[in-house]
């Protein structure tokens, strides 16, 4: 079953207020709505959103695994392995799992059918809810170094809930966490503040948005600190200044203690109501 509509919620560096803007876009609104937390490796919109857990789900990937008794050393699986997660000791392959990336070209370049493919855990998908939201987010186990697949997992289990709005809280960044968490979403939302650092990093943002072909806008964070650059290139660039959100000490208490804004005060209501009606005017256009 496919979404109506899938929204990211992005930015080019930590720290801009991405998962805020996230959680408090899905608890004003109305309808049941996914929030789906796809920065596996950090996740933390749970400590807004408190799920009541429902169920919590291993995510694996496919490694090779090699038959000694059948394996005569040629290195046809090394030779075709793009990642060099093999290398042949003598006659004796070596996986080095963080390496690979799971394409099954080692299984099917064997001449000898030495190679079967088992699953390795790379972390787990927890399945929550609280009201009208459906929460899911992954964690990654400690030492694992890729996280597109667990994402994609993420991803793949808020579809699968059904034809309701999906908001995804997207890592930081421009690599390739971020391309899987935000590929093929109907809109992208990236979150900037006001400053050297985030215009920088806003610019690798909007031009990894454009390769993707994504329509996307802004949201100017802390808006009222640093100066004007942000705006001026969002004015010379053409993108749609979603909303200014200023600095404000009460919003900032309110998140230290993992409070969501828009359920705490009225006046946070009709921001971020008046935000997602923007997102969803900018989106129709």
């Amino acid at each position: 079953m496919t979404v109506k509509k899938e929204i990211a919620i992005a930015s080019g560096k930590g720290g801009t207020g991405k998962t805020t803007v996230a959680v408090n876009i899905a608890a004003c609104w109305d309808d049941p709505v996914i929030l789906a937390d796809c920065d596996v490796e950090e996740p933390n919109a749970h400590l807004f959103i408190q799920p009541t857990w429902d169920r919590k789900k291993p995510v694996t990937v496919l490694n090779p695994e090699f038959n000694m008794d059948l394996c005569d050393g040629t290195g046809a699986c090394r030779d075709v392995c793009r990642y060099n997660a093999i290398i042949v000791l003598g006659k004796s392959p070596l996986l080095f799992p963080e390496l690979c990336h799971s394409c099954g070209g080692c299984y099917r370049a064997c001449p000898n059918n030495a190679i079967t493919e088992v699953p390795r855990e790379i972390g787990y998908l927890e399945c929550g809810h609280r009201d009208k939201i459906n929460f899911i987010h992954g964690r990654m186990n400690i030492g694992e170094a890729k996280s597109p697949p667990l994402i994609k997992a993420v991803r793949t289990a808020a579809r699968e809930q059904g034809e309701n709005l999906v908001i995804i809280d997207a890592p930081p960044g421009t690599t390739c966490p971020v391309i899987e968490a935000t590929r093929k979403v109907d809109y992208l939302v990236l979150v900037t503040e006001p400053t050297p650092f985030g215009l920088s990093d806003l610019k690798l943002a909007r031009e990894t948005a454009q390769i993707m072909d994504i329509r996307h806008g802004v949201i100017v964070n802390r808006s009222d600190l640093g100066n004007n650059d942000v705006f001026d290139y969002c004015r010379q660039e053409n993108i749609p200044i979603l909303a200014s959100i200023p600095f404000e000490k009460k919003a900032a208490q309110l998140y230290s203690q993992s409070k969501i804004l828009v359920k705490e005060n009225s006046h946070y209501q009709a921001l971020f109501r008046n935000l997602f009606q923007q997102i969803l005017k900018d989106m129709e256009q």
